[in-house]
């Protein structure tokens, strides 16, 4: 019998929005243009219950929640299907940072893009958004106060839509928490990358200083400095992590974002990965 913890973990499991179906253009990850309406049935015929919308910079205007059109059909899909959108993560943000933007117009093209993704957003419910800080957008020592200047001024905007801006970020835990305590936490936060961290060397139990902030968790495994693996099979500790968040009974969704399938079975692999974590929350719930 399943206790009431568990019950939840496994409402609040998703996926990362296009992982389930083929790659396009070759990408790990981007919008699926060709299978998006197709992924809300996949999903749940498989038990899940949660996607985490992907909006890129290429075609950004034409992403379906950018337009009425498309918010009505996300709506239709979502009730007919049974899923929830409560994350969007903007690739569009790594992919062209306002930070890195030398001329001010580029710069502000860029940071209307994230104000006009607010407010889509807010139209189809959708509470948080999640900036990432890197890679391309890995944000260095002398952009951070300008940086944060930049984005506080949204907070209005968060504030009337009850909305929150996560930061997925690869800085160590300390600057990290450092970081986010620079903001109004009722209105930013963390999204945490269990893969990130892993390949970063960061150790899961320096981490849990900023645990507190963390709304979203993006489930992956990579390897020290390498590449991304299947569940389990990289260097992240995640005996340790699932004993975290059942002690502290985190409340907050958990997205897959794994490792893509080497023979185009996609669908088959984020089951794999799926069965791993579930595998693991039952055995820590049978012994605690």
């Amino acid at each position: 019998m399943k206790s009431n913890y568990q019950k939840l973990f496994l409402s609040k499991l998703g996926v990362m929005q296009g992982r389930i179906v083929n790659q396009e253009r070759k990408k790990i990850q981007s919008f699926p243009w060709n299978n998006w309406e197709k992924e809300f049935k996949i999903l749940n015929q498989n038990k899940f219950n949660l996607l985490e919308w992907t909006v890129d910079n290429e075609k950004f205007f034409k992403n379906p929640i950018n337009s009425k059109k498309g918010r009505r059909k996300i709506n239709k899909l979502k009730k007919n299907y049974k899923i929830k959108i409560n994350s969007l993560t903007t690739d569009f943000f790594m992919e062209k940072p306002f930070f890195k933007e030398k001329v001010k117009k580029n710069m502000s093209i860029c940071f209307k893009k994230l104000k006009t993704i607010l407010m889509n957003a807010n139209k189809i419910k959708i509470k948080f958004i999640i900036v990432p800080l890197v890679d391309n957008s890995s944000l260095k020592k002398n952009k951070i106060d300008f940086f944060i200047k930049k984005i506080s001024k949204i907070k209005n905007i968060l504030r009337i839509n009850k909305q929150m801006i996560l930061f997925e970020s690869d800085f160590a835990p300390k600057v990290l928490l450092k970081f986010i305590k620079r903001f109004d936490t009722r209105f930013f936060g963390i999204n945490y990358d269990t893969g990130n961290s892993a390949s970063l060397g960061y150790k899961f139990e320096n981490e849990i200083i900023y645990f507190k902030f963390v709304k979203n968790i993006h489930l992956k495994d990579r390897l020290y400095n390498g590449e991304t693996k299947r569940l389990g099979e990289g260097d992240f500790n995640f005996k340790k992590f699932i004993s975290f968040i059942i002690r502290n009974k985190y409340k907050g969704n958990f997205i897959f974002q794994t490792a893509r399938s080497k023979y185009n079975k996609h669908l088959e692999e984020i089951i794999i990965n799926k069965n791993y974590i579930i595998r693991l929350i039952s055995n820590k719930m049978e012994c605690s």
